[in-house]
């Protein structure tokens, strides 16, 4: 057994070794017949003596057993996004650098004034994922996933051939974790399309949706097949080896340790002038590449420099991605459609002859709104000028005239002396169609489409009549950010909703298991072809009752199920965001429950007192006074409270009282147009006295005029009696209040940071007890953070906290102050 074990050590070293010369260094050292009796040579070891098979062989490479799920992986360093400049061209060709020299400015400030050195790299069009070796072995491969958790993909990493199983190099690390890119060569890319198309499947669309696509198999000998590349752009953690000091430092230990670079498509630069002469390099250079890039990534090589300047929201201060220019090309207009979204919007929509535009077939282009496609004046058979902005949405740039079709029968028209005649063709040419105009009416159920006076948007007046808008309504309302129904997702509520199973919220609360199923029977059925379609072929077989009556599995019903009862006690702020109300967004959502505390005083709420609170102007309060005053709104609120869904009370933390003074909502009252010192005028007039302001005729011509008005007077004494109620419930406005229990005088009207990954919780969880209980939560450390939760990795802003001497806590201490026991937390 010792001499197996060492031949099999022997063989794995030695195809490892001829692997990296062939894969990575392109300069095999032996024929490929020699590599494959090699190969054979090791299979029928392992294939005998299964137990001394190498964590790190090269018959890894060909693929396990298939998978029935991805596991999920939580990134102990967050994978980031970067943020994206731009350098548009005129119409001489010259470019407009002013996004990357706006950066380089924010870079040499944050630095206070210290020069940078920076690093110019490709930005891969493929998958980011990351790569995690114990003592040089592989041990994990995720992707990216939302930034906090991804996909385990580890079997299919492993059939990647330029990814060392084993690192190479005499300075191993105890725990490395190499991130970077998964892309498909141009040349693979084209050979696999031919495969497809010869095997009669659908060709891919460009070599990133192939690259994520086959590394996404369940099946690893699927990915085996496809011939799959990965580049390093970062090291996230590392414990021991080679210490870098620069960005390039850490590409050149990666390199040593056995991975590919992409060699002479980087640069190191003193100056943003020589970065973006090397950007023009690279852009011209771009088609002759193997592989496909985007952009280029332009980073501060400094590490220390990088930490001096830290993180903005979910991206580096130190980076960013250059983007190229759009391409573009020419098509048709062959229609013009109008696509409903979720809040009614009505987007005009050009359906397009198919062309090939950046990497991808583009069929569809959005033309905005009718005042952009009046402005660039597109119709039906225009020849149009298609790109993709950002490499991603595509967008109708202009309308090529000269090739607008014109009309083929004659022109009717009137003489001077007003005698009908036809015109030929030839004395008097006119377009084929006419200017495109929005429809009247919501294609899908026929409801006005209206466009708000200052708006560009018009939009259906059908709300969840709409089946555009309920399908879509419902989709954001179960959405992770919303109620967060799981197991729920886009494609069973459009299938729900498609077969009318689901109307409106209260419905998926109504949902059974045989209602699932159903669901699933019918949609199945639709994609079977029909008993019609046999073409006059038949195998004299029949399906016998047996097989039409057997048993279907339920596990997925029932987690839907689960999930939709599990998504009953959400916190009012997610609920009132599931609704749907137009301009309300999560932050907007938050304000309201922590101002109002309870769902039914946010449906009382009047639009002059929501129109004073914090980043809530008019047009938001009048949305949400205007959805909670529809009587079909309030209707479906009530259907979903009957079915059991109880939002959670929010500790009252933005206090009505604190920003509804009388000047203020006096001079927000709709159709009353005063300044908040006319306001404040009218107030000391009414003897700062609310009966005078519904009664004193002595006030001045305008207010009684506007008081006169019967809509005016009903808002005016719903808006006092409403103030009067809020300021007379000191439980929902003083810490420790009944009324909300989460409320604790340790953290209420503290403010918190939070920094690094912790052991247990994830960031957002940690922000929503936080509120619960009063506090709030800023992105960044100043003199007036209270304290500064740190987990691991916590960056720049420790050392920022340490600085200004404000309180650190780790995850049990914030546990502890919010009366949370951390065993019980850490079970849950």
């Amino acid at each position: 057994m010792n001499d197996t074990a060492a031949k099999i050590r022997e063989l794995t070293d030695l195809l490892n070794r001829y692997g990296y010369e062939y894969y990575t260094l392109d300069a095999p050292s032996v024929p490929d017949a020699e590599y494959d009796r090699l190969f054979h040579e090791l299979e029928a070891l392992e294939a005998a003596h299964p137990a001394l098979k190498l964590p790190d062989s090269p018959t890894l490479r060909v693929g396990g057993a298939p998978l029935s799920a991805f596991a999920q992986v939580r990134h102990e360093v967050p994978m980031l996004s970067l943020s994206n400049a731009f350098s548009p061209q005129d119409e001489s060709g010259a470019f407009d650098h002013a996004e990357m020299t706006a950066f380089d400015e924010r870079v040499r400030g944050g630095l206070g004034g210290k020069p940078p050195q920076y690093v110019i790299e490709p930005k891969f069009d493929g998958l980011a994922v990351s790569l995690l070796y114990r003592d040089g072995v592989l041990v994990q491969a995720a992707t990216r996933g939302d930034g906090s958790s991804g996909e385990d993909v580890t079997q299919n990493i492993r059939t990647v051939s330029d990814i060392p199983l084993r690192l190479r190099g005499g300075d191993t690390p105890a725990l490395i974790e190499i991130r970077g890119e998964v892309l498909m060569f141009k040349a693979d890319f084209a050979a696999l399309n031919l495969r497809q198309e010869e095997n009669g499947r659908k060709p891919f669309a460009n070599p990133r949706n192939a690259a994520a696509g086959s590394l996404r198999q369940l099946d690893p000998r699927i990915t085996a097949q496809r011939k799959l590349h990965f580049f390093p752009y970062s090291i996230a953690r590392q414990e021991g080896g080679f210490s870098a000091g620069t960005h390039m430092q850490e590409l050149d230990y990666c390199g040593r340790l056995g991975f590919a670079l992409p060699e002479g498509n980087c640069g190191c630069f003193g100056s943003m002038a020589e970065i973006l002469a090397f950007y023009e390099q690279m852009r011209q250079k771009r088609p002759a590449l193997p592989y496909e890039i985007d952009g280029m990534v332009v980073k501060v090589n400094s590490l220390a420099q990088q930490h001096e300047l830290g993180f903005i929201s979910r991206a580096p201060r130190w980076a960013v991605a250059h983007k190229f220019p759009a391409e573009e090309a020419l098509t048709v207009v062959e229609a013009i459609d109008v696509q409903i979204g979720r809040t009614g919007a009505a987007t005009p929509v050009a359906r397009l002859k198919p062309v090939f535009v950046g990497g991808v077939t583009v069929t569809n282009a959005t033309l905005h709104n009718q005042d952009e496609v009046s402005r660039k004046d597109v119709r039906v058979g225009d020849t149009v000028v298609v790109r993709r902005a950002g490499d991603v949405i595509p967008e109708v740039v202009r309308v090529v005239a000269e090739r607008r079709p014109t009309a083929a029968a004659g022109i009717a028209d009137t003489g001077a002396n007003g005698d009908l005649f036809v015109q030929r063709p030839s004395e008097k040419q006119q377009p084929a169609y006419p200017p495109y105009v929005l429809p009247a009416e919501c294609p899908i159920c026929r409801s006005p489409i209206e466009r708000e006076e200052g708006e560009a948007v018009a939009r259906c007046s059908g709300g969840m009549l709409c089946q555009a808008q309920r399908a879509q309504g419902l989709i954001h309302f179960a959405s992770r950010k919303a109620m967060d129904i799981d197991g729920l997702g886009q494609k069973q509520i459009e299938q729900l909703v498609a077969q009318d199973i689901v109307r409106h919220f209260a419905d998926l609360y109504r949902l059974n298991v045989p209602a699932l199923q159903k669901m699933k029977e019918t949609a199945e059925q639709a994609e079977r072809p029909s008993e019609n379609d046999s073409k006059g072929f038949s195998d004299g077989l029949t399906e016998t009752p047996a097989a039409k009556t057997k048993k279907q599995p339920t596990k997925w019903a029932e987690n839907i199920i689960d999930g939709i009862a599990a998504s009953k006690t959400p916190d009012l702020a997610r609920f009132l965001f599931a609704l749907g109300i137009r301009h309300v967004g999560e932050r907007t959502a938050k304000t309201l429950a922590q101002a109002f505390g309870t769902l039914d005083t946010v449906r009382r709420a009047p639009e002059p007192v929501l129109a004073c609170l914090p980043d809530i102007g008019g047009v938001v309060a009048r949305s949400v006074a205007h959805f909670f005053g529809q009587a079909a709104q309030q209707a479906m609120i009530d259907e979903l409270l009957a079915e059991g869904v109880v939002p959670k009370i929010q500790a009252v933390t933005l206090p009505v009282s604190d920003y509804a003074a009388p000047q203020c909502w006096l001079s927000r009252l709709p159709g009353f147009k005063t300044s908040e010192n006319k306001a404040q005028a009218l107030w000391d007039l009414a003897g700062r006295n609310t009966d005078a302001l519904l009664n004193d005729k002595a006030l001045p011509a305008d207010w009684q005029a506007w008081r006169s008005v019967p809509q005016n007077g009903k808002l005016l004494r719903q808006t006092i009696a409403f103030l009067a109620e809020t300021a007379h419930r000191p439980s929902e406005n003083t810490a420790g209040a009944s009324v909300s229990d989460g409320l604790n005088e340790a953290v209420a009207g503290k403010t918190f940071v939070l920094t690094g990954t912790l052991p247990t919780l994830k960031r957002d969880q940690a922000q929503a007890m936080i509120e619960a209980a009063g506090g709030k939560v800023s992105g960044s450390v100043s003199k007036k953070t209270d304290y500064l939760v740190a987990g691991e990795a916590a960056g720049s802003k420790l050392e920022k906290a340490l600085t200004l001497n404000v309180a650190v806590l780790n995850e049990a201490e914030l546990l502890a102050m919010l009366g949370q026991d951390a065993n019980t937390q850490q079970a849950v």
